[in-house]
């Protein structure tokens, strides 16, 4: 199996009294009550994006 590393960006705005995060590059977004949490579900949820859609995989 072919393990590969790839860096993303995060934009993270600040809504209210929320945080939103997007990954500009998978179109991948998400929030939470403080930056960090935001970032870290913004994480996750791209793990689950590619591991449905994997880069150069479809």
């Amino acid at each position: 199996m072919k393990v590969c590393e790839k860096i993303f960006s995060a934009v993270i705005t600040k809504e209210g009294k929320l945080f939103s995060s997007f990954c500009p590059e998978l179109g991948v977004a998400s929030q939470g009550t403080t930056e960090k949490e935001a970032l870290a579900n913004l994480k996750e949820a791209v793990e689950l994006y590619l591991e449905e859609d994997p880069i150069g995989m479809s």
